[in-house]
């Protein structure tokens, strides 16, 4: 099931158009109903809050990721809806906004609610709330639960600034290529993953960002099997070899400072990738390697051995 929604998700994305992210013209508030984004809990039904009992209670339209999981959570709750409940996921999206648009422009009010967490983050939503927008309709949030700021907050890395990062790309040379990009980001980042792919993406973390970078792997989180894994990536990785279940999400430090600028540091990084490859290691790999140890970016130290090149002092300054 997990599976299966996440690889609707990545085929919804896939299907974005420069249209889907273009920015949303203003529009003058006017009258109709009100598109309300709900929150739901990431595990346990106790984490709702009365506020969200209340508007499945009350909504006359409740849009929901999956309708069997909206309907046994409001059975947790003691909730009787009474209100058009309306499937509302990846595949059907599109197709869903132009009658909920109508619901609303008509004045009656929806409720927007996914399985776990906030509409629009990781889940469908995005589409909908645009078009309201757009069309001058009333949108506000009942905020709750979010895995997001729950794995940030219990991890113990740095949170007064961060980036979340979704769902890595599926595929090898796109997670490598993503994972390149945001080796040198300073801010602490933060991933959904899933299970049958988290051996792998630890693994090209460790290789994007150094096998020493600190990271934390949060499984099932508020549920009765929650785990909080620490370590290094590289350390992770090998954990994540023994199949771990569940729900993921993965929080990693961000880049540590920049040692000195790319200038400075140049005769430093020539000489440290010289004496690697005295020693065997590849010339890809020694600027890989010293490009983490010295805070560069790896085209920096590329340049500082061909400005350089024999004429680097070794290590020990001579």
């Amino acid at each position: 099931m997990e599976r299966a929604r996440e690889a609707s998700r990545a085929a919804a994305r896939g299907r974005a158009t420069a249209r889907d992210t273009a920015p949303v013209p203003p529009a003058a508030p006017g009258p109709g109903g009100t598109l309300t984004l709900a929150a739901a809990p990431i595990g346990r039904p106790q984490d709702a809050s009365p506020r969200l009992a209340a508007a499945l209670a009350a909504a006359p339209v409740v849009a929901a990721e999956d309708t069997h999981r909206v309907r046994r959570l409001a059975s947790a709750l003691g909730v009787r809806m009474t209100g058009r409940v309306i499937s509302y996921w990846d595949e059907v999206e599109a197709a869903r906004v132009p009658p909920l648009l109508a619901e609303l422009t008509a004045g009656r009010d929806v409720l927007l609610i996914t399985d776990a967490g906030m509409p629009g983050v990781s889940d469908p939503g995005y589409r909908l709330v645009a078009a309201a927008a757009a069309a001058g309709i009333r949108v506000t949030v009942l905020p709750g639960p979010s895995a997001v700021t729950a794995a940030l907050a219990v991890s113990g890395l740095p949170s007064d600034r961060f980036c979340f990062e979704g769902f890595p790309p599926r595929g090898k040379d796109g997670r490598a290529r993503r994972f390149a990009e945001l080796a040198g980001e300073p801010r602490t980042l933060v991933f959904f993953e899933s299970r049958y792919r988290l051996a792998a993406t630890l693994a090209a973390l460790a290789s994007s960002f150094g096998p020493g970078r600190s990271a934390v792997v949060c499984r099932e989180l508020t549920k009765t099997h929650e785990e909080v894994r620490r370590g290094t990536l590289a350390e992770l990785a090998a954990w994540a070899q023994t199949g771990p279940l569940g729900e993921i999400t993965i929080v990693v430090a961000g880049a540590p400072p920049r040692r000195a600028d790319p200038e400075q540091a140049a005769p430093e990084a020539a000489a440290a990738v010289a004496g690697r490859e005295r020693e065997g290691v590849p010339r890809k790999a020694a600027i890989a390697e010293v490009a983490r140890e010295l805070g560069l970016r790896k085209r920096e130290v590329y340049d500082a051995v061909l400005r350089y090149g024999a004429d680097a002092p070794d290590e020990s300054g001579r």
